[in-house]
């Protein structure tokens, strides 16, 4: 014998949403906007990636978007546009952006909780990709 199940007419057929890949601090949020403001050729965005390469295996890269790929992760935090090469959203998921100053640097400084690992020098980390779901 058959068995029917019907879907309620409450029950939700949208998918989940997705959870952001990547949050920024509010002081990334402002030199990224200071960065794009003093930027002679137009900024659509900001890419974030990792690249292969360091002593630790894997390093973080930022660079300037003047577009968007059709295959780029979007994200808008605190009035500002990031993009997530594909490849490394899953690398990046639930990573925060910051931008620190002291004494004698000035830069931005991921907060990872994929990171198993950094080298000596800061400059490569160790990076465990999430599970796809």
């Amino acid at each position: 014998m058959a068995v029917m199940t019907s879907i309620s007419p409450n029950a939700s057929t949208a998918p989940r949403p997705r959870p952001q890949v990547m949050r920024l601090t509010e002081a990334a949020a402002t030199r990224i906007r200071e960065l794009m403001e003093r930027s002679e050729k137009p900024i659509a965005a900001l890419r974030v990636g990792v690249k292969n390469g360091g002593c630790a295996g894997m390093s973080y890269t930022v660079e300037y978007a003047s577009e968007i790929a059709p295959h780029d992760e979007v994200i808008e935090d605190k009035g500002v546009k990031i993009l997530i090469d594909p490849k490394a959203v899953m690398f990046l998921l639930g990573t925060e952006m910051d931008f620190k100053i002291d004494k004698l640097a000035a830069q931005f400084v991921f907060k990872n909780p994929n990171q198993t690992g950094a080298c000596g020098c800061g400059e490569s980390v160790q990076l465990t990709p999430v599970p796809e779901a």
